[in-house]
């Protein structure tokens, strides 16, 4: 990893090494794209809800599921 991107709140100045860290809003924009994505879309990821996952396992295979479904590779829908 070349970088670490993030915004500008001063906590992330003092853990990530300074040649490492770029602090810019255009490449945190995409990330935070996909995080509003799945909270959208699966209720596990939203925050103060009763749908949580018990095992880490489902966790991976919902976020495989969504994003087959938004890439169009699910091939039992098509």
């Amino acid at each position: 990893m070349k970088y670490i991107a993030s915004d500008y709140w001063k906590a992330y100045e003092s853990i990530i090494p300074r040649g490492k860290h770029l602090q810019t809003k255009a490449e945190t924009f995409t990330v935070e794209g996909y995080n509003s994505l799945f909270r959208h879309f699966l209720a596990r990821m939203r925050r103060k809800t009763k749908c949580y996952s018990k095992k880490v396992e489902m966790l991976k295979l919902s976020v495989h599921l969504l994003m087959h479904y938004r890439n169009g590779t699910l091939s039992i829908l098509n």
